[in-house]
């Protein structure tokens, strides 16, 4: 015999006496039986005759796709059947002011474009937080054995001021490095020494926020340095581009400055040294819509 559930709400109390003649209340309002479809059915008929303005559903075993069947009485929830699949309905209320019909924009999409606006015109002015841009060219990748061979920034606040400069080091550049940035050891030796490249560098920045493109990697050299000097690191807020490309551009291939560029209609190569990639990522900062608006608010 199929096992047969009824749950009540706000019935009668002699409804919920009734049943217990035939089933067990295993908490408020839930009843549980083991009997024969004759026997559900003359209580769903005892059920519906006496729930009033109650709710009761009654659900039991059944030979079909998900082995059980529902029913319900005054309930918010309305059983349907889907190819032999009892589904459950809940039907949504419709206000009447809500069926007439609007023309125009919606105030969603007023407010995007407002945004959009806005932010252009945000852009244009004069920025309201200074920040520091910053890029570096380094012999590798690896910034504890690798070593930093030229540093720019450009501050952007009331007036733009640049900073840039080789860093001597003593070490053989690879062929990869020469070829993909042009610098060679000649220009190094004519550099700056490191230390005093680095604590300028920190003297330019100051305590503005600092931006820069997959700027951990930029800011890993610079900590190296400073740590050379037995100095603390760099504590100023930082702001990575390449993070918010990622949220407005989420489809990208990849995330190489050269792929972004394209997409945001820089027609510019990237010329892998320093003080000219610092002017590209300039560029690229006033079309990324969300960090623009957050350095301009």
């Amino acid at each position: 015999m199929p096992l047969t559930v009824i749950t009540l709400k706000n019935c009668p109390l002699s409804l919920r006496g009734d049943l217990t003649k035939w089933m067990q209340e295993i908490s408020t309002g839930v009843y549980i039986g083991n009997f024969n479809s004759k026997v559900r059915e003359k209580l769903r008929e005892r059920v519906v005759d006496s729930v009033g303005i109650g709710e009761a559903t009654m659900s039991y075993a059944y030979r079909n796709e998900i082995g059980y069947n529902f029913q319900t009485h005054n309930c918010s929830k309305i059983p349907i059947n889907f190819d032999g699949i009892p589904l459950v309905l809940s039907p949504q209320k419709i206000s009447s002011d809500k069926l007439e019909t609007k023309h125009g924009f919606s105030k969603a999409s007023k407010m995007r474009k407002a945004k959009k606006y806005n932010t252009k015109e945000k852009t244009s002015k004069e920025n309201k937080e200074p920040y520091v841009i910053i890029d570096l060219e380094t012999s590798g990748l690896d910034s504890i054995n690798d070593r930093i061979i030229e540093i720019a920034a450009i501050k952007v606040s009331k007036e733009t001021k640049q900073y840039s400069c080789f860093v001597k080091q003593d070490i053989k550049l690879s062929q990869t490095i020469k070829n993909l940035t042009g610098i060679d050891e000649d220009q190094l030796k004519n550099g700056k020494e490191e230390s005093k490249a680095i604590n300028e560098l920190v003297e330019f920045v100051g305590n503005y926020p600092i931006i820069g493109y997959n700027i951990n990697f930029d800011l890993k050299f610079i900590n190296e340095a400073l740590k050379r000097q037995s100095k603390n690191k760099i504590p100023n807020k930082t702001y990575d581009l390449m993070k918010y490309v990622k949220n407005e551009k989420i489809f990208l291939n990849n995330y190489k400055l050269e792929t972004v560029l394209k997409e945001y209609g820089i027609e510019e190569k990237v010329p892998h040294r320093a003080l000219a990639d610092a002017k590209i990522i300039q560029k690229l900062l006033d079309k990324v819509d969300e960090l623009a608006s957050k350095l301009n608010s």
